[in-house]
């Protein structure tokens, strides 16, 4: 495992949250090539795509349930910041709004779901 701490700013992460996840996963592995492997959320599994040259994990394709279940059906990038709750701050001191409470992604970092003021979404992903 890689300890080196991604660059702020830097993109890090792409999920596309839906409910129809079982369907767009073999939509995505026909129409880009990427391969899924089940990734399990307790009572449900989402999906983990991969580039069919590299094996690494480029995105995932997720149900919206549980903590998603509030996000809107379309691709959510991730970018790395520094500080979660200071970015949060200056999101809603400049006019956007935090979607969702942060939440813990174990062992990795914290993040939280914003939307700028002209409504497109986000997520701010500080690491561990």
């Amino acid at each position: 495992m890689n300890n080196e701490k991604a660059p702020i700013g830097s993109v890090g992460w792409f999920d596309l949250t839906t409910n129809m996840a079982d369907e767009l996963k073999g939509f995505y592995e026909a129409v880009v090539g990427w391969e899924s492997s089940e990734l399990s959320m307790g009572s449900y599994n989402d999906y983990v795509m991969t580039s069919p040259e590299s094996k690494a994990p480029v995105s995932g394709v997720c149900h919206a349930r549980g903590n998603n279940a509030d996000l809107p059906p379309q691709w959510l990038m991730y970018v790395y910041v520094g500080d979660v709750e200071a970015s949060i701050a200056a999101c809603v001191q400049r006019g956007g709004k935090a979607l969702a409470p942060i939440r813990i992604m174990g062992g990795q970092g914290k993040y939280c779901v914003i939307q700028d003021p002209a409504g497109a979404v986000l997520a701010l992903f500080e690491q561990e």
